[in-house]
């Protein structure tokens, strides 16, 4: 399993940026001298990070590159600073446009990845939730898949916070400071709800949307208010719960669900060390 960080200049950005990439090209032959299967182009899945985190942390909260090497799937993960992934006019700081077309043109370049819509996903928790969901509307014509884990699509709550949280990055300047003036927040590109009826308006092909969240988590209701916006508009989601609050072992569980989700080749284990994959 190669497991890469890049350090690249974004031109959206206007900064070097680092990436940790995830390319199960390196597999050994199976104990039994059969070779394992590495596809030409692989199918990637672009995942992103939630609040307080950076480009490392899916591989340190979960077992995500073990089950990109069973399913041959390239794993690109950016840092999202704590913006949302949306884009910042007045700081010149375009981390939509940055996620949703230079991330994936620069890393097509770098590594073989397949350049088909049908293989390339978009998937985050929390804040990386909102960002995948946000972003792969956006760009729907590079996203077949979207995933959202315990997403934090909490417009209702960004438009009516105020700035007495002690939590900086709950109070209202904040939000003004990541979303801009959040009187024009609702009905924007920003807004989650407004882009599916946009979309739909279009009849455009809308990605396949898979949500999930644990039934302990402060972001449940916010989840389960919008599967059933979906499915009042019609958009072909898969939700799920189960056991868990806003937490690692929950997201580790439901990130291979959403590995099962995708539409992943079968994969060939090879051999890995310890010898994992030892058939």
């Amino acid at each position: 399993m190669a497991v890469m960080q890049v350090d690249f200049v974004s031109q959206c950005l206007m900064r070097t940026v680092t990436i940790k990439v995830i390319l199960p090209l390196d597999k050994i032959a199976k104990m039994n001298g059969e070779k394992a299967y590495v596809p030409e182009k692989f199918k990637t899945l672009y995942l992103l990070h939630g609040m307080l985190g950076n480009h490392t942390d899916w591989i340190d909260g979960t077992r995500i590159q073990r089950w990109a090497q069973e399913k041959n799937l390239a794993v690109v993960m950016p840092a999202g600073e704590n913006r949302f992934y949306v884009d910042n006019p007045r700081e010149g700081a375009y981390f939509g446009e940055y996620i949703g077309r230079e991330l994936v043109e620069m890393t097509r370049k770098m590594f073989p990845l397949s350049e088909k819509r049908e293989d390339t996903f978009i998937a985050g928790l929390s804040m990386g939730g909102y960002g995948a969901i946000r972003n792969g509307l956006k760009y729907h014509k590079t996203f077949s898949h979207i995933a959202g884990l315990s997403s934090g699509i909490m417009l209702e709550d960004i438009l009516n916070s105020t700035n007495e949280p002690v939590m900086p990055f709950m109070r209202r300047s904040y939000y003004e400071s990541v979303f801009g003036d959040l009187s024009q927040l609702e009905g924007s590109d920003m807004d989650y709800k407004a882009l599916i009826c946009k979309l739909k308006e279009e009849k455009a092909d809308i990605p396949k949307i898979y949500l999930c969240c644990g039934t302990e988590d402060f972001l449940l209701k916010y989840n389960r208010d919008y599967r059933d916006f979906l499915t009042e508009k019609g958009v072909a989601v898969t939700y799920e719960e189960g056991p868990g609050a806003h937490e690692w072992d929950f997201w580790d569980t439901y990130i291979k669900k959403v590995m099962e989700w995708l539409p992943l080749d079968e994969g060939s284990k090879g051999l890995n060390s310890g010898n994992v994959g030892v058939e």
